[in-house]
């Protein structure tokens, strides 16, 4: 069974690979905690990301916007003193106004909403044939984190975002070798018609 080169060799990064990343995520909560992560991630190994990512959803409350959004400076001295977690105070604060951020957007139109509309609420379906072809950033992510800026957003520069893309399957980067590339790419589009 053949996977996108970065897929291993650690159960824990093949299993993400094939059942995770890149499948179309439209849940406004989920792509919150996704972005998030992948916030914390700069700097980072996804991998060490994934091996906290438990510890992490315990430790932000179940990534739930709302609660984190009521947090404070205590919190964030809480959170350091967690060693589950990737413990950097700029990542933590920004977590807590990104919920906010989060907040006014949902409300606004949903989060949903407001990331899908960049890709016309369809994921776009890349063809690399080896990972050599496959972008850090792009001009549509570094839009996207633009944006997000502009709207209070923190940690989210144009690698980030394109990483997040790539997880929540905004693009499919599946390698055209890989098992899951035409698989991600036949599933079921999301029927924004009836929201």
């Amino acid at each position: 069974m053949q996977r996108c080169d970065w897929a291993g060799p650690e159960q824990i990064y093949m299993d993400y690979h094939d059942t995770d990343w890149g499948v179309p995520e439209y849940d406004s909560r989920a792509l919150w905690e996704k972005l998030i992560l992948d916030g914390f991630q700069a700097g980072l190994s996804w991998i060490t990301i994934l091996k906290k990512r438990e510890n992490f959803r315990e430790a932000f409350a179940g990534f739930d916007p709302n609660v984190i959004a009521t947090w404070g400076e205590p919190d964030v001295e809480r959170l350091l003193a967690n060693p589950g977690i990737i413990r950097h105070r700029g990542k933590i604060a920004a977590a807590i106004t990104n919920a906010r951020v989060w907040q006014q957007i949902e409300q606004k139109e949903g989060f949903d909403r407001y990331l899908w509309r960049y890709v016309d609420f369809e994921p776009l379906q890349n063809r690399f044939e080896s990972q050599a072809e496959v972008p850090a950033w792009t001009p549509l992510s570094k839009q996207i984190s633009i944006d997000l800026k502009k709207q209070g957003f923190k940690f989210c520069g144009p690698t980030i975002v394109y990483a997040f893309m790539e997880a929540v399957g905004m693009v499919n980067d599946h390698l055209t070798c890989c098992h899951r590339h035409t698989i991600v790419a036949q599933m079921p589009k999301h029927d924004w018609a009836l929201r």
